[in-house]
């Protein structure tokens, strides 16, 4: 056997040889590689791999989070889901079996914690978004670090948390791994007692009340991903500490990274709230509530927990835009017809309220 010194990295101008397909949960296997050449992979956790796979009419590129770790370096895995339009990840369940040859760019990509100096992790991910997380996860356990990282998996129900009992393996042996899953329904037949529902600001509170010291990885759909951003920004989190990887387009370049801000209620941008009933214009900054705003100018508008739980506070606006971030406490329907919380609404420009 080739000693490590003498096998060399591998190249993407080598063709991967699977060696290895593991089905997860439903629709979602783990493809895993080696280099023919005895090559090993090198690579920061949390990067990923763009296959060239051969559909007819190809071939079709499709990049794929990497969730194997960089100390294991013999092969190299990536996990996927099937979705009900997926072609590419279709034709390689259909397709790819041990001893198969698929060609392979990268890996690449600038989501990963490999570099950071922080001592406090929290990661965020839902569905397949858990493969990056896993792989961070996997390395900091296999170099021994000490750690310490609350990791978030949000999926439909318990029986599609990609990777549960390896992450319940690793957490069971070492304090510094905190797993805290959020399901949107229970498996029939099977009690889950943990946290259920859409992922929100009291769960990031009660999952990781250090949150402001820590680190922020989010990885999964795209609504998903704004949802925890305007979470933590409307908790005061500094965003400078905020890191997300994209489903559709992974980002390979600094150049390329989304302004994390953008969107966010800007503490130097000013707004206009109007309460036309009691007949008072307050002049106040984004980041300030519309509950906020009424207080200061000695208005009173019924409240109770203050954040988008409770309802209580619920005023119909009647002109302008307003930027909400609640946690259950006003219907879709109650939003359609023009309704708002004010403790967790910020006013973008000028805005009316029926107060």
């Amino acid at each position: 056997m080739a000693k490590t010194s003498e096998r060399g990295f591998w190249k993407d101008t080598e063709t991967l040889e699977c060696v290895s397909i593991v089905p997860e949960v439903a629709n979602t296997y783990s493809f895993s590689f080696k280099a023919p050449s005895g090559a090993l992979f090198d690579y920061e956790p949390g990067q990923f791999l763009t296959l060239e796979i051969p559909v007819p009419g190809g071939p079709l590129y499709r990049t794929y989070t990497i969730s194997s770790s960089p100390s294991r370096p013999r092969s190299i895995t990536i996990t996927a889901k099937a979705q009900a339009d997926s072609i590419g990840t279709r034709w390689m369940i259909d397709n790819l079996a041990p001893g198969s040859k698929i060609k392979a760019i990268g890996p690449a990509g600038l989501f990963t914690n490999a570099e950071s100096q922080a001592k406090k992790f929290l990661f965020i991910s839902a569905g397949s978004g858990v493969t990056p997380m896993m792989s961070m996860t996997a390395c900091m356990w296999d170099e021994g670090q000490d750690m310490d990282v609350v990791f978030v998996n949000c999926a439909k129900r318990p029986s599609e948390i990609i990777f549960r009992q390896r992450l319940e393996h690793m957490a069971s042996r070492t304090p510094g791994l905190e797993l805290k899953f959020v399901v949107e329904e229970a498996d029939k037949y099977s009690p889950w007692t943990g946290y259920q529902g859409q992922f929100n600001q009291l769960m990031l509170g009660l999952m990781a009340p250090d949150y402001l010291e820590r680190e922020v990885y989010c990885c999964g759909p795209e609504p998903f991903m704004n949802a925890v951003r305007e979470a933590l920004a409307g908790l005061g989190f500094d965003m400078d500490n905020y890191n997300q990887e994209s489903f559709g387009a992974p980002v390979e370049e600094v150049a390329d990274q989304p302004d994390m801000t953008e969107g966010l209620p800007d503490d130097e941008a000013s707004a206009e709230v109007t309460f036309a009933a009691s007949g008072v214009t307050a002049k106040v900054a984004e980041t300030d509530t519309v509950l906020a705003a009424a207080r200061a100018n000695g208005l009173n508008i019924p409240s109770g927990c203050t954040f988008g739980v409770c309802g209580t506070c619920k005023v119909k606006k009647t002109e302008g835009e307003v930027h909400m971030v609640h946690n259950g406490g006003i219907s879709d329907d109650d939003i359609a017809d023009g309704y708002i919380l004010a403790c967790c609404s910020n006013p973008i420009g000028k805005v009316t309220v029926d107060v």
